[in-house]
């Protein structure tokens, strides 16, 4: 497991981390297809915290995207880096996540976050965060809707709604099971909406949640187990 410090010159208020949202959020790519669907690697990244002890562990789980089977993983522990503010949790989670997926040894391929993209009320959650930071392809896969609003998608499973900010679609409300419950996609870095969804699908065979996401869940909460023993 990888010892992550907070890194010299990281926000350290809420300006200064709404500063850097500012600055990056001009370099997240919305029109790129990304990767075909069911193609290469793909990675799942998690957190989970002990706020009493001010611990942070970040888990990368890479699958093969046609099989699913695990290729690699890593995990990484760290200081948490930010206050708790709505709308800046990636400035908790970064450096530690950056160190996860650094220890990999293979190239991560497509990144799926559960969290948010431009789903995110300054249209700049953590999977755009990372996507910018790293340059590679990244989604985000929610299990609730934040702020937004949706109209409940059809029952089958492949059925969508938009998640609407107002007027503006920032992501879509996707049945993954027949009859369960929709995730929330949104758009990271470098894949468009209909692919991100198309790859949400295609992790998604057997449970509402992608196994990339049930990887690196599973993963970070055994590793934070290990850290705080």
């Amino acid at each position: 497991m990888t010892t992550v410090r907070i890194p010299a010159g990281w926000p350290a208020t809420e300006d200064e981390a709404r500063a850097v949202q500012d600055e990056l959020r001009g370099r997240v790519i919305l029109d790129e297809p990304g990767p075909p669907p069911g193609t290469g690697r793909v990675t799942g990244v998690d957190v989970a915290y002990d706020d009493e002890r001010d611990v942070v562990v970040a888990a990368a789980v890479v699958l093969d995207a046609a099989t699913l089977d695990v290729v690699a993983e890593a995990t990484a522990v760290g200081e948490v880096s930010f206050p708790y503010v709505p709308g800046l949790l990636a400035f908790r989670e970064i450096p530690t996540v950056l160190a996860a997926l650094d220890a990999l040894p293979c190239a991560p391929g497509l990144i799926v976050c559960d969290g948010y993209g431009v789903a995110h009320p300054r249209r700049f959650g953590l999977a755009s965060h990372l996507g910018v930071l790293t340059g590679l392809p990244t989604i985000g896969v929610a299990k609730n809707p934040f702020t937004f609003t949706y109209e409940d998608p059809d029952a089958p499973r492949g059925s969508a709604a938009p998640l609407l900010a107002g007027a503006d679609e920032v992501g879509r409300a996707l049945r993954t099971q027949p009859g369960v419950k929709p995730v929330f996609v949104s758009v990271g870095h470098r894949v468009d909406l209909d692919h991100a969804c198309a790859h949400t699908l295609a992790l998604t065979p057997k449970y509402r949640i992608p196994e990339t996401t049930r990887g690196a869940d599973s993963l970070c909460r055994r590793a934070l187990k290990e850290a705080t023993a």
